[in-house]
């Protein structure tokens, strides 16, 4: 009995893998020491470790990149192994949604469970008045045990310019896809780039906004729990958005340098698309239970 089997490319040894350790191995080592010597205020050579691990992780990417480019584009690439590419993306937009429950979970838990039983809620009034005396349950938490006291960050002003800006830059984006679905290269180039400067103008006010908490609200990692919940919430989806333009970006040049996709061919835009998208959502969550609720 003869069957027709689909090709499954394997590729050769890579030395990427561990390049990417070694940058990855650099930038933790460097950044430690970098911090250290700052706190201490002592020269040392942890910042020239990061930039080198940092230097180094760029060049990863950039080879690691190039390489599975060459592989789709010189079709090697089969339907099977485009369900691995969609199968692998989509778990990984998965472990980052997970990633942000945790926090959300770690918010909720401080809202709805630790203030209230340091108010003395659940008999707790005892240890409550030992750990806390005259604490009273309030969301934002405003001040300290150590008598640091902070202001909330509005919703209004910043924070709904960002959220906006957002909220259009995935119009745009669908409708770049829906240029290149229906072959219209111009409406793909200009929907995306504007998506990416979209994207940077994001970045660029959520670096004001942190300036303003900073130097005009007293609101920083030290503030208590509403400080380290707004920063960490806040910090590791910028550091997302940061990521999902990365993404667009290499799609962009990939589109006007090498007039790389057709409307049958275009999985890795897909998957930035997605990311990007996904990005959006975990925004919008943030924005009503960080700065709204």
């Amino acid at each position: 009995m003869s069957e027709k089997y689909q090709h499954y490319y394997v590729p050769e040894q890579s030395p990427w893998p561990i390049v990417g350790a070694v940058a990855l191995f650099m930038i933790a080592f460097g950044a430690g020491n970098y911090v250290n010597e700052v706190t201490k205020d002592q020269p040392g050579y942890g910042g020239y470790l990061l930039l080198a691990g940092v230097a180094t992780l760029i060049f990863m990417l950039v080879g690691w990149f190039r390489n599975v480019i060459d592989e789709s584009m010189n079709g090697l690439y089969s339907k099977q192994l485009d369900r691995s590419f969609r199968q692998g993306m989509s778990w990984f937009i998965f472990s980052e949604v997970m990633f942000f429950a945790a926090f959300f979970g770690a918010l909720f838990y401080a809202r709805m469970i630790a203030i209230p039983w340091l108010d003395g809620a659940s008999n707790n009034a005892s240890t409550a008045a030992v750990l806390w005396p005259a604490f009273e349950a309030a969301w934002p938490l405003l001040k300290t045990p150590g008598g640091i006291e902070t202001q909330a960050m509005p919703w209004q002003g910043l924070p709904l310019y960002n959220t906006i800006i957002l909220l259009v830059s995935s119009v745009t984006l669908h409708f770049a896809h829906v240029g290149l679905e229906q072959n219209k290269r111009g409406q793909l180039k200009l929907m995306l780039g504007l998506t990416i400067l979209l994207g940077a103008l994001f970045l660029s006010l959520q670096g004001v906004e942190y300036v303003h908490a900073y130097q005009d609200l007293g609101l920083k990692l030290d503030s208590g729990i509403y400080g380290n919940t707004f920063f960490l919430l806040t910090g590791f989806h910028g550091l997302h958005v940061t990521l999902g333009a990365i993404f667009l970006l290499v799609m962009f040049l990939r589109i006007v340098l090498k007039n790389h996709f057709t409307a049958d061919k275009h999985f890795a835009f897909q998957a930035a698309a997605w990311y990007w998208h996904f990005v959006d959502v975990v925004w919008l969550c943030l924005f009503v239970f960080v700065y709204v609720l």
